[in-house]
């Protein structure tokens, strides 16, 4: 039956091409925006995921430049301290040379405070964004930290972690990180390495033998220098001391070295993290561009098809037209 009242046929042609222009402002917007999750209302719970994983990666990022300061500071108090067992090493060969016969114990000894300068310049000037790990002040902690991961458990609660390491706490045993203690006199200079009298007792020195005496041990410790009065007692302790300082350099040289390690370590898999997390938003949220193109495709052809639909639905009517001529 026709009705010139009622046109099935072209309501059902429109509702194919509202349908269709509904698909296709969908994929044309997928297309501009690269999106396929674009907002709460495409998936809400993918959309909810993905913002917060985007969010943690902003904090991420935070993480890895938080890294990239203490993988500096850490180079530089390493580099320092490599520096200076060079410069140990010197001090102890002049001091065997001293212990030869007819050597002139002044002349020897006025190399031996230009080394000594060298390590006090090596020491103070190791500072990286005003901290200085190989020059301890009364301001320093004894502990310190590097920031080492932003962290979301199963609970959504969110924390940092960090790398701790410690400078001088255990400085008493004789495990001095540092190359100088600048701290109070009542520290006694105990936890830098030229500074400390630790080494003279390990050695049974008969004086408090250090590379370098400032407020802090100025009371109990005796710096290292010759004159035409050093014995050769003095000059074989003064070996041994040295030599037990150049022990620790290297045994604080490897603490530094693994601390880099580690560090660099945590840098490269924070970037890969990130790698990771970027790639797992895109699967949630991101359009695939090769069947989005296919689709557009499609459904142009069928708004043109439909749209041809629509237009022979509507000359129906008009042709009933012509049963009554």
């Amino acid at each position: 039956m026709s009705s010139i009242i009622t046109n099935s046929a072209a309501t059902a042609a429109l509702s194919t091409l509202r349908s269709i222009n509904s698909d296709l402002g969908r994929t044309q917007e997928r297309v501009t925006t690269g999106y396929r999750v674009g907002s709460a209302s495409d998936d809400a719970a993918y959309w909810s995921i993905a913002r917060t994983m985007k969010s943690d990666d902003k904090a991420m990022s935070a993480v890895q430049d938080a890294l990239g300061l203490g993988a500096a500071t850490v180079d530089i108090a390493y580099n320092g301290l490599a520096a200076s067992i060079d410069v140990v090493d010197d001090i102890k060969a002049k001091l065997v040379a001293a212990s030869e016969p007819g050597v002139d114990k002044s002349k020897v000894n006025k190399e031996l405070t230009q080394l000594k300068d060298q390590l006090q310049a090596i020491a103070k000037s190791s500072t990286f964004n005003n901290v200085n790990w190989l020059n301890i002040t009364d301001a320093t902690d004894s502990s310190v930290q590097v920031v080492g991961s932003f962290v979301r458990d199963a609970a959504r609660n969110v924390s940092m972690q960090t790398i701790d390491f410690d400078i001088y706490a255990n400085a008493g045993s004789g495990n001095m990180l540092a190359l100088i203690d600048d701290r109070n006199s009542a520290t006694g200079g105990e936890a830098g390495i030229l500074t400390s009298t630790y080494f003279a007792t390990e050695a049974g020195a008969a004086s408090n033998w250090v590379l370098h005496v400032n407020q802090s041990n100025s009371a109990t410790a005796t710096e290292i220098e010759l004159s035409d009065a050093t014995t050769s007692d003095d000059l074989e302790d003064m070996v041994s001391v040295v030599d037990k300082m150049l022990l620790q350099l290297t045994n604080a040289g490897a603490d530094y070295g693994a601390l880099k390690m580690r560090v660099d370590l945590q840098t490269e898999f924070v970037s890969d993290l990130r790698d990771w997390a970027s790639q797992g938003i895109s699967k949630l949220i991101d359009a695939s561009m090769d069947e989005e193109a296919t689709r557009l495709k499609a459904l142009q052809t069928q708004q043109q098809l439909t749209t041809q639909a629509l237009s022979i639905a509507n000359s129906g009517p008009s042709a009933l037209l012509q049963l009554f001529q």
